[in-house]
């Protein structure tokens, strides 16, 4: 498929090829398993933790979800906090969010190999920002970890790189990023 030409409205393409919307706690099990897809068992969400953040914080979810099958194409997730910190006990603890955060820790940015490399990650992180903004409850920042490697393609999308985490999360090395909502 040419995706030549489309980078100047990606974002309409975007809507007319997905629902963008909050997850549905019967979407729990695909949610995991779309996780599962994801990312390596040592890092990956179980499927208890899933159904976890999910009923704690369902709000901090978008689902892209694919107009032509009704599946989850991708998702992005996340726990409200006061904590200016990322820790590893932000993945196993959904007790740590906190409605009123100004805050948002990112657990996870999920989208499925047949749909990567057509600008989703970046769509579901631009809505992500705008809805947390447009919901005026005072949101500040978004943190994430990642990879080395997935380092410009946050940085693309608006993050700013604060070196080596201390977050060992799967037994990995992980990088602090942040960006702005607004």
């Amino acid at each position: 498929m040419d995706h030549k030409g489309s980078a100047g409205n990606a974002g309409e393409g975007m809507e007319g090829r997905f629902v963008f919307r909050a997850v549905s706690p019967g979407e729990t099990e695909e949610a995991a398993a779309v996780e599962a897809v994801c990312f390596p068992p040592n890092e990956a969400c179980t499927l208890a933790s899933m159904r976890k953040r999910i009923a704690k914080a369902q709000d901090l979810f978008l689902v892209a979800v694919d107009r032509r099958t009704g599946r989850i194409a991708g998702f992005l997730n996340g726990l409200a906090t006061n904590e200016e910190v990322f820790r590893d006990e932000f993945f196993t603890d959904a007790e740590l969010h906190d409605p009123a955060g100004k805050n948002i820790m990112l657990l996870g940015l999920d989208v499925l190999p047949e749909y990567r490399g057509q600008g989703l990650a970046k769509e579901l992180v631009r809505r992500y920002r705008e809805r947390e903004k447009a919901r005026g409850i005072g949101r500040e920042r978004l943190f994430l970890t990642c990879k080395q490697a997935k380092v410009p393609m946050y940085e693309h999308m608006g993050f700013t790189d604060h070196g080596i985490s201390g977050s060992v999360w799967g037994g990995e090395a992980w990088h602090d990023m942040t960006c702005p909502v607004g």
